[in-house]
């Protein structure tokens, strides 16, 4: 398969999903679409972001090797929210390395605080930062207040989350 030429043939789920399933295992496979979606132009980034993401849900240990990097390109200027999203929601469901936690700790409260990202981002920034909690029982306030602050502003989805996380946050000593 060209993995260049697949992703720009079609946005679509079943292409996404396909093209997860071509990669399954494989590192090598892997390293080339972690080289688009590290590298590649602004629309082969966003179509790969949903690849990777299907590949890490069912592949973690393959994600690994490259967290640092998803970190960096997440947090690039004029970055698609398609990388941001996608990069998050990866970062809900491992375990985030200690010398990453500070660095997704910020940007994490950074996308939370900012009206102007998506929802989703949002959202999932609000999950990652709840994990970090766990090891780093000391932000569990500056959570809670960032989450407050945005509780009667919020969507739906959001409050929805923020009661969820709340109610977690309550359920931990201190």
């Amino acid at each position: 398969m060209e993995l260049e030429s697949e992703i720009l043939k079609e946005h679509s789920k079943r292409q996404a999903v396909r093209i997860a399933s071509w990669v399954g295992t494989d590192k090598k496979r892997f390293r080339q679409l972690m080289a688009l979606f590290l590298k590649g132009e602004y629309r082969i980034t966003q179509r790969s972001a949903w690849i990777v993401n299907l590949c890490a849900d069912k592949h973690p240990e393959l994600i690994r090797p490259y967290l640092k990097q998803m970190i960096g390109r997440m947090q690039e200027p004029g970055v698609h929210d398609a990388v941001k999203r996608n990069v998050i929601r990866i970062l809900q469901f491992i375990e985030i390395p200690d010398g990453l936690l500070g660095e997704v700790a910020t940007v994490c409260f950074n996308y939370l605080a900012s009206p102007g990202e998506p929802i989703a981002v949002r959202v999932f920034s609000m999950t990652v930062l709840a994990n970090i909690v766990q090891k780093e029982p000391d932000l569990k306030n500056e959570l809670r207040l960032v989450i407050e602050r945005q509780l009667s502003h919020g969507s739906m989805g959001f409050c929805a989350r923020a009661r969820k996380v709340l109610g977690a946050l309550e359920r931990l000593p201190g």
